[in-house]
């Protein structure tokens, strides 16, 4: 039974290895911010999460276990919060390109909210790089 265990966590571990290569080659390959955002997401959540469980079978230690349990938690936890905070961020200074929306819902409510994008063309250029006078 160690034998299967030990098997079972050395696949696992690989996959989470494969699944967080296909996110790296996401992040280099694909066009723009959201789609970047979610190859550093996706892919590398679930790939961590395979190999913390390769890990877990491979050790079989409860201290170990419930180390890494808590990784998984707080990386289930924090993904998706700075995924979302990048993807606002893109989204409200245009460092996103438009061709690629299918569907724009969020500038419907921003500017309901009163928030008004800021456009390349608003961006104050001087000689401080564009980052106005500090």
């Amino acid at each position: 039974m160690t034998g299967v265990l030990d098997v079972v966590g050395a696949v696992l571990v690989l996959i989470g290895a494969v699944l967080c290569l296909t996110a790296a080659i996401g992040l280099l390959r694909l066009p723009d911010v959201l789609s970047r955002m979610h190859a550093a997401t996706k892919p590398q959540t679930l790939g961590l999460l395979c190999v913390l469980a390769g890990i877990g079978f491979t050790l079989r230690h409860p201290a170990v276990i419930g180390l890494l349990v808590l990784v998984g938690l707080l990386q289930l936890f924090t993904a998706p919060v700075a995924a979302h905070m990048v993807a606002r961020t893109a989204y409200r200074t245009h460092q996103l390109d438009d061709d690629l929306l299918v569907t724009d819902e969020l500038s419907d409510d921003l500017s309901d909210a009163g928030f008004e994008l800021v456009t390349p063309d608003d961006e104050d250029t001087d000689d401080n790089g564009g980052r106005g006078a500090t």
